[in-house]
């Protein structure tokens, strides 16, 4: 999973150091086997958990890969099974240039040098599963799939803006990244890199089909035909195993992969002893059903503090979703098991309406179809009537109103931390100045508004393709295996899957307020019908409630808040005010802000060695 790197320089200035510091960079958590290659104007670096040849010198062209790239051509599949996937991307390169993108399948991300016309073209796949970040400047450019590989000598700005992303987000939303002038490819992104430009080209984008009708058990039928080919074409010839949360998801993936595998799927749970916080009961019942080799594993609060260091660390930027705990400690379970690949269920939500939030956005929908003369000349002056706020029912009415009169995606940001704690109240005077606190919800808008469907369900689901997956989950469960030294796949994200998801009818993704409706329906009777029926829960982590008693989380927590208030970017007032409340009982709501600046500042430790931040 460690990636691939490199650059291409006209003016030869880069060194065989160079390469090898960036090579290093890229498997210095997993021990990845490094394979290398580099001549005067260029250099290519490949890295895999694995032992697979997965950079070359394919006459003029020098190709380099990470994942499992394929095509949709049956002669050059042919021909990556006969002398492997670099001859195939290769030949592949050969044919098509730098349109080549848009025939290949699978999740990956590539590197191709023509040393001949001395140009570079990388390209991820749909979701940018396999990441790729690059810095251009002038006649050069670098790139990699870690953002440490491109700052060996620690010569790269932090961007004031990404941090105040950050704190927004919980993660950097692509393309922008920590450091000043570097970005990474956006899903489903190529860029050629040619006489000291680089062009930047989307080669496939999400195309919703709405208005496309089929039986019920056609629909069914080919969703789970997509689906097996899926999980059998993502475990071939590994030793594989599957996170099981119990959920929907990963309860389907553990089932079909003792399917297709003819052997007891191996499956991997996280359990915690917190109230309201284990869901292993689903997992034990999905084992059950399914007869799988099942593993389990209680993560203490002890466990935690001595993970958070090394999990600040092994991501390239800083990244605040604290179900990476969970997913490190899986997924290390399973390699102690000799696993080498663990399946991941992610995905499904995003394709096929599982959210919460998809229902709670349905019904504020409903007040957009009221005639705005109703709205704005009786309805919402009601509202505002003085002593509405002591009835009940009326006071949750104004609540409605007050968050459906908001323009989508707007909308969905009502409970958004940073905003309730107040911007001002939360980041430093000087640090605000410097960036633009409207840029997130400009870049909500931007996505929302750039998805090629007219349905609020798929326009969500647009905006999760990635808000929620390649900019948030995806990176959170790769860079965890990563350093649980696994790899990791995706089979709810297999371009089979993908594509019967985009003709799907809306209706049969959200129906009324009803959530995956046609997913659930298509695998009754096969999941068990207590997973199918259990309310949504995710893969979260008791930190505020462990906070409020386990000494060593709060020393590890409240040291990094002090230490943060130090740098100009959080008011220290506001790290002291969060401290206190903390301490006086309030755990559970204001865990949250106290691990995304935590990680923050965990991060900043151990990559910056400056203070403050530049403006």
């Amino acid at each position: 999973m460690a990636g691939i790197c490199g650059w291409l320089d006209d003016t030869a200035n880069s060194s065989p150091a160079d390469l090898s510091s960036m090579a290093a960079a890229l498997a210095r958590f997993d021990g990845a086997h490094i394979q290398t290659a580099q001549k005067p104007c260029y250099g290519l670096a490949a890295a895999d958990i694995g032992s697979n040849q997965s950079l070359a010198e394919e006459g003029d062209l020098l190709v380099a890969y990470s994942g499992a790239p394929s095509f949709a051509n049956r002669d050059l599949n042919e021909l990556s099974r006969a002398r492997g996937r670099t001859a195939a991307l290769a030949e592949g390169f050969r044919r098509w240039q730098h349109e080549m993108a848009t025939h290949l399948l699978g999740q990956y991300c590539i590197a191709i040098v023509d040393q001949k016309a001395k140009t570079l073209y990388l390209a991820v796949d749909r979701f940018a599963t396999h990441p790729l970040a690059y810095a251009a400047k002038g006649n050069s450019i670098r790139f990699a799939s870690n953002l440490d590989s491109l700052n060996i000598d620690q010569s790269l700005e932090l961007s004031p803006q990404s941090i105040f992303n950050y704190v927004y987000f919980h993660v950097i939303p692509g393309p922008e990244t920590i450091y000043r002038d570097v970005r990474r490819l956006s899903a489903g992104e190529s860029l050629t890199f040619e006489n000291g430009e680089a062009t930047i080209k989307r080669f496939w984008r999400a195309e919703f089909i709405e208005n496309q009708h089929s039986s019920f058990d056609e629909l069914k039928q080919d969703f789970l035909g997509a689906l097996r080919t899926a999980v059998k074409t993502s475990s071939e010839g590994q030793n594989c195993g599957a996170f099981l949360s119990g959920g929907t998801d990963s309860s389907t993936i553990a089932g079909l992969l003792g399917e297709v595998s003819g052997a007891p799927a191996r499956t991997y749970s996280i359990g915690f002893e917190a109230a309201g916080y284990d869901e292993m009961e689903y997992a034990r019942i999905a084992a059950k059903q399914f007869k799988t080799d099942h593993h389990e594993y209680y993560v203490t609060p002890t466990d935690v503090a001595e993970a958070i260091p090394k999990i600040a660390q092994v991501y390239d930027q800083p990244f605040g979703n604290s179900s990476a705990v969970p997913t490190y400690f899986c997924a290390r379970f399973a390699q102690q098991d000799g696993i080498e690949l663990l399946l991941g269920g992610d995905g499904g939500d995003e394709l096929y309406g599982g959210n919460e939030r998809y229902a709670k956005q349905h019904i504020f929908e409903h007040y957009q179809r009221i005639p705005n003369v109703i709205r704005s000349a009786l309805i919402e002056p009601a509202i505002g009537l003085p002593g509405i706020d002591s009835i009940a029912p009326l006071r949750k009415a104004k609540s409605y109103v007050n968050q459906a009169r908001l323009p989508m995606p707007a909308r969905m940001e009502t409970y958004n931390l940073l905003d309730r704690f107040g911007v001002s109240n939360v980041l430093s005077a000087d640090f605000l100045a410097g960036v633009n606190a409207h840029f997130p919800l400009q870049h909500l808008t931007e996505v929302y508004d750039d998805a090629r469907a007219n349905t609020l369900i798929n326009r969500m689901l647009a905006l999760d393709f990635k808000l929620t997956l390649t900019d948030n989950d995806l990176p959170k469960v790769s860079r965890m295996c990563e350093l649980a030294k696994v790899n990791v796949a995706y089979p709810m994200l297999d371009d089979g899957v993908l594509d019967f998801s985009l003709r799907l009818a809306p209706g049969l993704k959200l129906k009324g307020t009803k959530l995956r409706y046609f997913f659930k329906e298509a695998l009754r009777g096969f999941l068990p019908d207590a997973i199918i029926t259990k309310s949504k829960h995710g893969f979260g982590l008791p930190f505020g409630p462990w906070l409020r008693d386990h000494a060593p989380l709060q020393k590890i927590a409240y040291g990094s808040l002090e230490q943060l208030g130090d740098r100009g970017i959080i008011r220290k007032e506001f790290t002291r005010e969060l401290i206190d409340v903390v301490r006086s009982g309030h755990a559970g709501y204001y865990g949250t802000m106290v691990w995304v600046l935590m990680m923050l500042e965990l991060w900043l430790a151990h990559h910056q060695s400056a203070r403050r931040v530049k403006s």
